[in-house]
């Protein structure tokens, strides 16, 4: 079906209800709407982002993690679903629910169900990965991904709409829901918010200085509409989140992987006071990226600068925007508008030339969002959960990962969400 906005006309309040409104055309939002059509009821997709830029933080991701039992054409080694459980466990510090050995134990289809939507995966043996037993990458990344799953959606016959921003809900008269757009509501019997967590919103987070490594339209800001006007119950803690060092010459949205540093490891971390806050010694574990993002959030003005001498650079994954370059430490400080006794603890650096990247922390997610029970229904002020309400992807991911994160872990939770809330409304539609 083509895809079109939802103009004013579109909204008035006395055309017929759709069965299932989705509110986001990200990762989650598409699944859900997927599976939903797929059981009979019709399906209508709302995306805050014009085409060009619809997806949410998918459009950034490149791999996702899922269990098997042996070697498979897209992971060249075993993975068992209770070392995914375990680490899931570890890094959340959360008690193992029903909802996480859901999506562990779902996660083993995931390659297949996204391959019948067309979506396409790199075969490790090309060389062009790095060895991971426990993801898969995708062919062409989360762009390709979200571009399969739009056609599928659209073949489906989801009625898909771009720049359409549903800014709040309420209750109707026959149990229905009234969506609030700009041209009017408009009802629907049942609705999956995939809208996305509250990463995009600074000023609500209280995050000025930070970077937000998705899109701008991941704002939060239909979570807090639901939070004031439907009283629906929060989990987790707004002030925490998940951060990474990334280049702070980055634009402040959507700098998604690419502007990653991965080559602390290879250098010297200096803070604006000079004070050396790290050597490469201390940087060899797996997780020194998260660690990074919130140590540079604490930092003064909230930067830092990594200092590599040649050695350093030529160890360094690729880097996005070229280093400062400079043929003595004294020049280098000069260039990076820092002191020249800021640099004088990175001595041990000897290789000439030297070069520093800016950092700032890179907000990935917060752990925060709107609660759930098992079926993905949103829980309401008393306790209850809220007929004909749904939420999927990242807008309810702290009720399972209240804290820490793993690898490709978004994409499998996102993907299960989504397609779990899209088959719970379309058996409340039906039944």
């Amino acid at each position: 079906m083509a895809s079109k906005n939802l103009s004013d006309s579109d909204a008035r309040s006395h055309a017929p209800p759709w069965d299932v409104l989705v509110i986001g055309g990200g990762l989650a939002g598409l699944c859900a709407a997927i599976a939903a059509r797929r059981r009979g009821v019709s399906v209508r997709l709302v995306e805050s982002a014009p085409l060009a830029l619809r997806g949410g933080d998918a459009r950034h991701a490149r791999n996702f993690r899922a269990p098997h039992e042996a070697p498979t054409a897209h992971t060249p080694a075993a993975y068992r679903a209770d070392e995914f459980l375990a680490e899931l466990r570890a890094v959340s510090g959360a008690p193992e629910s029903a909802l996480a050995r859901s999506i562990v134990a779902d996660a083993a289809q995931l390659p297949g169900w996204l391959a019948g939507c067309g979506v396409r995966l790199q075969d490790p043996a090309a060389g062009l990965i790095p060895f991971s037993r426990r993801t898969a990458f995708l062919l062409g990344g989360g762009k390709a991904m979200l571009n399969a799953l739009y056609a599928t959606a659209a073949g489906d016959g989801v009625e898909i709409g771009y720049e359409s921003v549903a800014q709040g809900l309420r209750a109707g008269p026959d149990g229905d829901w009234l969506a609030d757009f700009a041209g009017g509501e408009r009802a629907a019997r049942c609705v999956v918010v995939a809208s996305g967590g509250p990463g995009a919103n600074p000023a609500w987070l209280s995050t000025p200085d930070l970077v937000f490594r998705g899109g701008a339209f991941s704002d939060g800001r239909m979570m807090q509409a639901l939070v004031e006007s439907l009283g629906v119950r929060t989990v987790g803690d707004p002030a925490s989140r998940h951060m990474v060092a990334v280049d702070a010459r980055g634009p402040k949205f959507d700098g998604g992987i690419v502007t990653r540093i991965t080559a602390i490891p290879h250098g010297l971390v200096v803070n604006r006071d000079g004070a050396v806050l790290s050597d490469p010694s201390q940087n060899a574990k797996p997780t020194h990226y998260a660690e990074w993002g919130a140590r540079i959030a604490a930092e003064p003005g909230g930067v830092a600068w990594l200092i590599l001498d040649a050695e350093g650079l030529s160890r360094a994954d690729p880097i996005a925007l070229a280093p400062v370059r400079a043929q003595n430490l004294a020049e280098l400080a000069r260039a990076l508008g820092l002191n020249e006794a800021a640099l004088a603890g990175a001595s041990r650096l000897r290789a000439a030339p030297f070069f520093g990247l800016p950092l700032r922390a890179g907000v990935t997610f917060a752990h925060f969002g709107l609660a759930v029970d098992e079926s993905l229904r949103l829980i309401g002020p008393n306790g209850r959960a809220m007929q004909g309400l749904y939420a999927a992807g990242m807008i309810m991911a702290a009720n399972i990962l209240p804290r820490g994160y793993l690898a490709g872990l978004g994409i499998t939770l996102s993907t299960f969400t989504g397609r779990r809330a899209g088959e719970a409304a379309a058996r409340h539609v039906r039944g």
